[in-house]
């Protein structure tokens, strides 16, 4: 019996050890490389909606491409607070509107993430050389959304790469299964924990008494 405890003592402590080591692994990754935000207007829609909870993987401007949804804070824009909007143009790139047809670099833009398919929202034309380190932004229904446009007199609209603290995710595979993680975790912790706790008792129970049943005659 004592043996038997021993060997529940060490498998709880091996439980445990490794249950808190992945679920303290898995959570600091996700609160380190990822957040969510809920959208409270429409200016995404219809890719993302008003109440929607979106996954956001931190990372810096450096790393934004010409079509990623970013989140993105300036303290002189939208009062400071963080929004969503997509990268039309980057530091260097042509973009250019001429009230029917949305180019950038002579090339026109296919935007089937488009609200109605709305090219302009009723701004008008517009020709935005970007700056380097920089870039030009536009939500998906333009009609319903105060972007690069509304702001021609501060570098024509444009926003600082260094304002990005995240962008969209396409494929929220790597957080949720960080989450599963943390959630192996904890389970593996709990039998550990059970184990160690069956495994003391265990070793705490004395044998029993020989019964006097039991014993030769004389």
């Amino acid at each position: 019996m004592r043996r038997a405890g021993r060997g529940l003592l060490i498998t709880g402590a091996v439980l445990a050890v490794l249950g808190i080591v992945l679920a303290a692994g898995a959570l600091r990754t996700v609160r380190s490389d990822y957040t969510t935000v809920i959208p409270a207007g429409g200016s995404m829609e219809p890719t993302y909606a008003p109440g929607d909870r979106i996954v956001i993987a931190k990372t810096s401007g450096a790393k934004v491409r010409r079509g990623d949804v970013v989140l993105f804070g300036l303290p002189d824009r939208f009062e400071g607070k963080p929004v969503l909007k997509r990268v039309i143009g980057l530091g260097g790139d042509h973009v250019v509107f001429d009230g029917t047809r949305l180019t950038v670099n002579d090339a026109p833009l296919k935007e089937p993430y488009l609200k109605d398919g709305e090219v302009d929202g009723g701004h008008g034309p517009y020709d935005v050389k970007v700056p380097a380190g920089r870039m030009f932004l536009l939500g998906d229904h333009r009609a319903n959304s105060n972007d690069s446009r509304y702001f021609a007199s501060e570098a024509s609209g444009t926003v600082p790469v260094t304002a990005v603290r995240g962008r969209v995710l396409d494929d929220a595979t790597a957080p949720v299964l960080l989450g599963l993680g943390v959630l192996l975790g904890v389970v593996l912790a709990l039998a550990g924990a059970v184990c160690t706790l069956v495994g003391w008792l265990t070793r705490r129970r004395r044998p029993a008494a020989p019964s006097l049943l039991a014993q030769p005659l004389a």
